[in-house]
């Protein structure tokens, strides 16, 4: 068993002790600043979220959003006279019907409110009296944020726009020369601020890397899924680094107990208690809740349906799949630019595949709900008097919707049928595949595994829906029974950094103590067993990817050593034709898909380029160091998730 480790960064030996550092009164209050991961973590947020302005604009209408539906479905609920609004009752003087005919006075809408219904709204008012109170809470230190964008960094608001992050992070280092927001380090490099941002967000990595969170129900009809929701990852976040029991003592130390060896079945126990706690209070939150994801969901789709029907069967990248996908240390905003690049190629993927038999029903479903359509409107054109026949309006969107899905589930006959080269293509861009897929991409057993990464969106909400009826269960059955790994995972994976506190090691990037040998070539000189070694190999595309992102950072001698042989090597494929995926792969295809997504870094143009090369590379060689030990049986229906 390994114990916990503290690592000392090369460098200056000064920098290990405490620098005193004198400088301006004015700029006083931002030196030794004693919690840079929330300084760091609102600087990125108040960048990419374009500034005060915006964002306390968003928080404004958040906290109106809320008042409004609940105002909406209470008025619904108890002031509405349904009957006299759907002609079951009749006026006694008047055969025309008003608004405020089927709206009850203030007086007799507040006497119809039940007991259940003054609870409800007594919760809503204390929920919205309480995120009040947080984005008072959030605008003070946002203010302290923009006083550093507009004083330290000499950045107006108006300016972050036309600023990336990297330009940003440049800056941020040129005050820490001057100013010391950190003592306990002279210069802040790249990875440091990264590691400041992304502490959290690397230790979920590596567990999901590691298969320690990777839920799997068996549901009914499609057998074995992955399930992993906003819910479930708030509630991991809240038991591992937020509550006042979980393993993080704050917000850049590990509990001083977790580092020990013989205290590691105290602790799962004690970890285990509070997961138990944490599911009993999911679920007796759970009426609540899911009633709300209910009513959010109504009114957030309801109007988009009835215009657009087919938004729901658009594909997206799933919370897991965005998980899985992540390389250690990378921000938000390079995920999304890299799964954007992979979106158009997944879906390309996806529609090779299709039933003859789906095809045959959808095409003529798609020609009666179309005809019936056809005439409907046709005679609404002629008499709009067409529209006041009862449930006319129901019947044409259901129509709509049934002719959008038809067309939906009709393949494209101009696309060719080759499933291999649209997956490297995928691969170029999401850098991660399992190696089980390779050569397998044309059978059924690939797709549905691939859905698991790339969902539909009702998919998505249905999963969100029944989060709060799932998530109690996953607590108790998935999570409990791994406390003992989970203290173990903190305790074998977090090193000291010197002016940065406890991180995952495995965010280190270290290829010679995380990485694996079967991706590293020749050259690879690691002898660690299994246990210490990423999966997927994700120490050396993280290290390859983060590298090319900051192209200033040096990283140590073995690991750039590394990078540059990757890099050299890359570079000198030649096209042929072969079934390679480095070979295949259409790297021009690198499309955005949405909102058009702000590139970072220098060179900046071929970053996307040299990574999917050096991807395809690693993937290429990696099964060429392996041969055929991948050997996948098939009643594995997801080997991503294969416990190690």
């Amino acid at each position: 068993m390994q114990s916990y480790a503290a690592l000392q960064e090369a460098g200056d030996p000064d920098d290990g002790g405490v620098l005193i550092h004198v400088v301006e009164s004015s700029r006083a209050r931002w030196n030794h600043i004693e919690d840079l991961d929330s300084f760091f973590s609102r600087m990125y947020r108040y960048h990419q979220r374009h500034g005060f302005s915006c964002m306390m604009l968003q928080v404004i209408l958040d906290l109106f959003k809320f008042f409004f539906v609940i105002v909406l479905y209470t008025f619904l609920t108890n002031c509405i006279n349904f009957p006299l609004l759907f002609g079951d009752e009749k006026l006694a003087n008047s055969t025309k019907v008003t608004i405020g005919d089927v709206v009850y006075p203030a007086k007799e809408c507040i006497a119809r409110f039940s007991l259940f219904t003054w609870i409800g709204i007594s919760t809503a008012a204390l929920v919205w009296l309480l995120r009040l109170f947080r984005g008072i809470y959030y605008m003070f230190y946002y203010w302290d944020i923009k006083q550093f964008f507009n004083s330290a960094l000499s950045v107006a608001d108006c300016d972050l726009d036309n600023l990336t992050w990297h330009e940003v992070q440049t800056k941020i280092r040129a005050v820490q020369l001057e100013q010391q927001m950190c003592i306990h380090k002279k210069e802040l490099t790249e990875l440091d601020i990264y590691h400041r941002i992304l502490r959290q967000q690397n230790y979920l990595v590596a567990m999901a890397n590691k298969r320690l969170l990777q839920p799997r129900l068996q549901v009914p009809i499609i057998g074995e899924a992955v399930y992993w929701t906003r819910g479930l990852r708030y509630n991991m976040q809240l038991l591992l680094f937020s509550s006042p029991w979980s393993p993080f003592q704050n917000p850049w130390h590990l509990r001083e107990e977790y580092k020990k060896p013989n205290l590691r079945h105290e602790l799962a126990n004690k970890f285990g208690r509070l997961v138990l706690w944490l599911a009993l209070a999911n679920l007796v939150l759970s009426p609540l809740i899911f009633f709300w994801q209910i009513l959010y969901a109504f009114f957030s789709h309801a109007e988009i349906l009835k215009r657009e029907p087919g938004t729901l069967g658009i594909r997206t990248w799933s919370l897991y799949g965005r998980l899985y996908l992540r390389h250690f240390n990378e921000l938000d905003h390079e995920l999304q630019a890299r799964l954007n690049r992979a979106h158009r190629p997944a879906s390309r993927y996806l529609s090779a595949f299709n039933s003859p038999m789906v095809t045959i029903i959808a095409n003529n479903f798609a020609f009666i709900f179309g005809a019936i359509l056809a005439v409907l409107l046709v005679l609404t054109v002629y008499d709009e008097d067409v529209l006041a026949v009862e449930h006319i309006l129901t019947t044409i969107t259901v129509l709509g919707a049934g002719l959008a899905v038809c067309r939906a589930l009709i393949p494209d006959e101009t696309q060719a049928w080759c499933p291999e080269t649209l997956l490297s293509n995928v691969l170029a861009h999401t850098h991660y595949l399992p190696d089980g897929w390779r050569g397998q991409a044309h059978t059924l057993r690939v797709r549905k595994e691939f859905q698991q990464l790339f969902q539909y969106r009702i998919v998505g909400l249905l999963e969100e829906l029944l989060s709060p009826i799932i998530t109690p269960y996953i607590l108790w059955r998935h999570i409990y029974p791994r406390s003992l790994d989970i203290v173990d995972f903190f305790r074998n994976f977090t090193v000291s950094v010197v002016g940065v506190g406890d991180v995952c090691s495995f965010a280190q990037m270290d290829v010679r103590k995380h990485g694996n040998p079967e991706w590293q070539g020749a050259q690879g000189q690691t002898a660690l067993d299994q246990y210490t070694q990423a999966e997927d190999g994700k120490t050396e595309l993280s290290l390859v990817h983060f590298t090319l992102t900051n192209p200033c950072w040096r990283p140590p001698s073995e690991a750039q050593q590394f990078v540059q042989a990757v890099q050299r090597e890359s570079s000198l494929i030649v096209p042929q034709s072969s079934g390679d995926y480095m070979l295949q792969v259409d790297l021009n295809d690198s499309s955005n898909y949405g909102a058009p997504v702000r590139m970072e870094g220098p060179s900046n143009t071929n970053n996307p380029s040299n990574m999917s090369l050096s991807t395809l590379y690693l993937h290429d060689r990696h099964f060429r160091q392996v041969g055929n030990r991948i050997v996948r049986r098939a009643e594995e229906t997801t080997p991503l998730l294969l416990s190690h």
